[in-house]
């Protein structure tokens, strides 16, 4: 059988993996032969189920690989799996909050473009408040950070920017001033990631806003330019830097 052929995944962990590799899973995940202990998602995971991350799809008994890189898993929780990549070319998920960019105004509907092979839709009625009397002013060239209600390979990427209680909790237009720039997928990952160290160094340095895309972009804005082009290097330059490397240079800035 094909899932005799592949490897352990926890033997994998940190190791690099191909498209089409096979990663075999502990026995005590196979227990639902409906498959039910595993699910494909991108939000927290319920107590006792093992999370199937970006690059990894099921495949049997096992996972099957879809992206090169780096295999990571987290135990806590039922557990983690996913491939670490520096893919920069962002498919939409549901679920997803991300900086889109408006192109046109279509009717009732705007273009967005999200980094994705299509833009996506974003209706006037999707905002905080917003009637057919009262719709929110965008323009062509704005900032949107809104969430993916609708996205898979059939059907046009739908956003919206209010949560299911219709509150906007921080979605919407993003303001004029400010850099947009764009890195990795794995760099916003882990920038996403609990009490990341990265923030928290930064966040010492200088006070700044900062808005972060899964599609790999970040929006950020300090008291002065200089202050932001300095955040802005740091953030580029910090996937490719050590802990300590970054420590140091933080240092420098500081004065320190």
């Amino acid at each position: 059988m094909a899932a005799q052929r592949g490897t352990a995944a926890e033997a994998l962990v940190g190791q690099v993996v191909l498209p089409g590799d096979l990663l075999l899973l502990p026995a005590h995940y196979d227990e639902d032969a409906e498959g039910e202990r595993l699910r494909l998602s991108t939000g927290a995971a319920p107590q006792g189920r093992l999370l199937c991350g970006p690059g990894l799809r099921r495949s049997g008994a096992g996972l099957l690989v879809t992206k090169c890189g780096l295999l990571r898993h987290r135990p806590a929780g039922g557990g983690a799996f996913w491939v670490d990549s520096q893919q920069k070319r962002y498919v939409p998920v549901k679920g997803d909050h991300v900086i889109g960019i408006v192109t046109a105004k279509a009717g009732d509907v705007f273009r967005l473009d999200v980094g994705g092979s299509e833009p996506a839709s974003l209706s006037y009625l999707a905002f905080e408040g917003a009637t057919k009397r009262n719709r929110p002013n965008v323009q062509v060239g704005d900032l949107i950070y809104g969430q993916f209600v609708v996205a898979n390979k059939d059907m046009e990427p739908e956003m919206v920017c209010i949560d299911s209680s219709g509150k906007s909790s921080g979605m919407g237009i993003i303001g004029q001033d400010g850099f947009l720039f764009k890195v990795s997928l794995g760099l916003i990952r882990k920038l996403l990631a609990p009490k990341c160290e990265i923030i928290q160094e930064l966040s010492q340095l200088y006070p700044f806003e900062l808005v972060l895309g899964m599609n790999g972009r970040i929006w950020v804005k300090a008291k002065t330019v200089q202050q932001t082009l300095i955040i802005v290097n740091i953030l580029e330059a910090c996937e490719y830097m050590t802990a300590e490397q970054r420590k140091q240079a933080l240092a420098k800035l500081s004065g320190n």
